[in-house]
């Protein structure tokens, strides 16, 4: 699969293509551990963080598959933003030649309760239907109203479907959702 990550300008955000380069200003961003809540886990390093991304810029194992990640900038990196980019046909797709994308987001506890991540993840629905994915969806931790918040600003509807004790979160033939 050919696509890759494009800045992404919204009103009050610029997300950024990933590069290791971000490493360490994510890990401040990433330090405080009730992030970590609900998806387990602990503050990762700036070493940790260099580790992953490299991994992640490099790929993923097969060719129906692209990992697209963003830096939300606000002006300062506040978070990500990415998304799991599959050509290979799923049972809930509504196309199966289309490709479908998983999304997910966290924005750093300081900038929470600013619609960052919604703003990002609009933006990122739109760029993303405009590059002719046609499924989107979210898995999100039960009881996690801040998420299921931003799932619902992009056009997202809960579903009966769940993936590691989450809940999977859908919106078929996304059209442009243009930030606010």
């Amino acid at each position: 699969m050919t696509l890759r990550a494009e800045p992404i300008a919204t009103r009050r955000l610029l997300l950024e293509p990933l590069r290791t380069g971000h490493a360490e200003p994510m890990a401040a961003v990433l330090a405080d551990p009730a992030l970590y809540d609900r998806i387990g886990g602990a503050p990762p390093t700036p070493a940790d963080l260099r580790r992953r991304y490299t991994a992640m810029l490099a790929g993923p194992p097969g060719p129906d598959e692209a990992w697209l990640n963003w830096i939300i900038t606000a002006p300062e990196p506040a978070g990500w933003v990415q998304a799991t980019v599959r050509t290979a046909p799923e049972e809930a797709a509504p196309a199966p030649d289309r490709p479908s994308a998983a999304l997910a987001w966290v924005v750093g506890t300081p900038w929470q309760g600013r619609g960052l991540a919604s703003e990002a993840a609009r933006a990122t629905c739109a760029w993303l239907a405009r590059n002719g994915v046609r499924c989107l969806t979210a898995a999100i931790a039960p009881g996690h109203t801040a998420s299921e918040r931003v799932a619902r600003s992009c056009g997202m509807a809960p579903t009966a479907e769940h993936q590691q004790g989450e809940r999977i979160w859908r919106l078929t033939a996304p059209g442009p959702h243009p930030p606010r």
